[in-house]
């Protein structure tokens, strides 16, 4: 019973997530969706591409699984999942984390928790490891590379939220204001120079 709850829970967590990044992407361009806005050149599109990947071979080829979508041999990784191509379109990125979601839900739902994957890419003796380590891993992967989403939507237009349906305004006056308090709590915190 207590095996169902977990994975019903992670899964559920999981959607969720997968949702959220996804509406990260809501009413930009497709300049915004691609530009840098890292030093090392990190944007939204290329965050999805590399969530989609990352799914794509933990719920694939982790568990015997192979994705329907071609992905280059995990040994051959060249960073190209962390940003989108020129011909690469969004449309074509989201359908790929779509469908990736189809087959890593499909694996989630015939494995129970305790089924035994190995992880070629994980050092020793970490590569023998259950399809529960491998959701929870997934999971923090998502919630990881949303959080980066959410920072990097703030930077462009200021849209924050875990949630489409927890956004609220921008009330710029508001968000000021307590942006030069924190501001003010960091300079007097700061020694000052003599």
């Amino acid at each position: 019973m207590i095996d169902e709850f977990a994975k019903n829970n992670l899964h559920g967590r999981l959607r969720r997530d997968r949702e959220a990044l996804l509406w990260k992407l809501d009413g930009l361009s497709e300049y915004d969706v691609r530009r840098p806005l890292t030093a090392t050149g990190t944007n939204l599109l290329g965050l999805v591409k590399h969530v989609a990947t990352v799914e794509a071979r933990y719920f694939g080829e982790v568990f015997d699984r192979p994705s329907p979508e071609p992905l280059p041999r995990w040994q051959d990784s060249d960073g190209s999942d962390l940003w989108a191509a020129g011909d690469e379109t969004r449309d074509q990125i989201i359908g790929f984390y779509r469908r990736t979601w189809e087959h890593s839900d499909a694996t989630i739902d015939a494995l129970p928790l305790d089924a035994p994957g190995h992880v070629p890419w994980w050092p020793e003796p970490y590569p023998n490891t259950n399809l529960f380590a491998v959701m929870t891993h997934v999971l923090s992967e998502s919630v990881r590379h949303t959080g980066h989403a959410d920072i990097l939507r703030e930077g462009l237009d200021g849209r924050t939220g875990i949630r489409a349906e927890y956004e609220r305004p921008v009330d710029e006056e508001a968000r000021a204001a307590h942006r030069a308090k924190i501001e003010e709590a960091a300079r007097s915190a700061a020694p000052t120079k003599d």
